[in-house]
């Protein structure tokens, strides 16, 4: 009879999840429209490790002379996370307008007591993608993963890079930590603070968009680009028409790969049209699983050609897509199934060649720091890593 109990509890949870799950997914899907994205001039610096990132970005912050725009996905409760917070809070004691923008489950570390300080000093806070009624386990599932900073609406910062002691090398078990993320100045910077604003405005409710005085005019950089954000839908469409206009090479750095099938049928017919799929992934993983459903894709792109390599320094968690010597793309989307259809993504896709070849340089420095994973290795017989695949396989979705 208990046996009985448990077994129908279960079924009812389960029915329950996969159906506020799907009828979630299909409310946002229906919201979801495709907007244009406007190509830009803007100049850039590229960041690679945390330390030399956080003093340029902690320095212009304190430079602030009008307001501080910032989204991040991860804000920890450590000593780095502090420093952040208190330049934010001396600022704003300035007379400096600072708004805090945080999701809900990846910032779950930082008290009440520290918001309520926060909003003592002025700052305005608001947490992104808190849990809604009626699906409460989809809203669960859709984080902001965005990270953006406008300083002045003059000077912008979009990566890989959250806020936490691991992002300065502070975490022995994944340092160092090995990422990107682009300091924009330049017409871009307007199209991040209209990102950080809609998000700021479906918060919060209220709407500042139509204030010029977040939108100085700003002047023609150098390197022709494009900000195109994304949330849940698209990002698809826009990774594959770049893959299918390859012409010789492809090379993708993530630290998660659990792509669609649509992107593995367009890799696979990059391949066999003749072109070099270079993919470089951590060797370390951070998550649960992540590693292993990477496995039946990787073996599945090695069996037609690709070059895949693990990088062994420390933790690679960089977002970059090459094709061919003309278009890199740097943001905050991994190349998994989250990012693709779940998250609220923005990603920047620049058109310079220079600049490409700029990017290429540090992505083969870190393949250089990586290992080769063969075929070979995949199809040694390892009970543990085969049952780990497996569930890996069903969590895809949500790893």
């Amino acid at each position: 009879m208990t046996t009985l109990i448990i077994t129908t509890v279960l079924i009812v949870i389960i029915l329950w999840l996969t159906l506020d799950f799907k009828l979630g997914k299909k409310k946002h899907l229906k919201k979801q429209k495709r907007k244009p994205h406007p190509f830009r001039q803007s100049d850039f610096s590229i960041f690679d490790s945390g330390p030399e990132l956080f003093k340029d970005y902690f320095s212009e912050l304190k430079k602030a002379k009008h307001h501080i725009h910032i989204l991040f996905y991860i804000v920890k409760d450590d000593e780095i996370s502090t420093e952040f917070l208190t330049i934010l809070k001396n600022k704003a004691n300035e007379g400096i307008e600072v708004r805090l923008l945080l999701d809900w489950l990846g910032s779950h570390s930082v008290k009440k007591e520290t918001i309520q300080s926060l909003k003592k000093h002025g700052i305005e806070f608001s947490f992104a993608q808190k849990l809604k009624l009626p699906f409460l386990f989809f809203s669960t599932q859709v984080r902001n993963h965005r990270k953006i900073s406008v300083i002045d609406g003059k000077i912008g910062y979009i990566g890989g890079f959250n806020v936490g002691k691991e992002y300065i090398n502070l975490d022995s078990k994944l340092s160092p930590w090995r990422d990107y993320h682009l300091k924009i100045t330049g017409e871009g910077v307007e199209d991040l603070q209209k990102q950080f604003l809609e998000d700021w405005h479906e918060e919060t409710k209220i709407n500042l968009l139509a204030n010029r005085k977040f939108f100085p005019l700003l002047p023609k950089g150098g390197i022709h680009h494009q900000i195109i954000p994304s949330k849940g839908i698209f990002l698809e469409d826009t990774y594959s028409g770049l893959i299918r206009r390859a012409k010789k090479s492809i090379v993708i750095g993530t630290p998660y790969f659990i792509p669609s099938s649509k992107l593995v049928a367009d890799m696979l017919s990059a391949l066999n049209r003749g072109i070099s799929l270079t993919i470089l992934v951590p060797n370390t993983a951070d998550h649960i699983l992540v590693k292993e459903a990477s496995f039946p894709y990787l073996r599945t792109l090695l069996k037609q050609g690709a070059h895949v390599y693990q990088f062994l320094n420390g933790f690679y968690h960089a977002k970059v897509l090459i094709i061919d010597d003309d278009i890199c793309d740097i943001g905050t989307a991994n190349f998994d199934e989250r990012s693709l259809f779940l998250n609220c993504e923005i990603n920047c896709y620049i058109h310079d060649r220079h600049f490409v070849e700029k990017i290429k340089k540090i992505v083969y420095d870190d393949i250089r720091d990586s290992e080769a994973l063969t075929l070979n290795q995949l199809k040694q017989p390892n009970l543990l890593r085969t049952s780990k695949e497996f569930i890996a396989r069903l969590a895809a979705p949500f790893l």
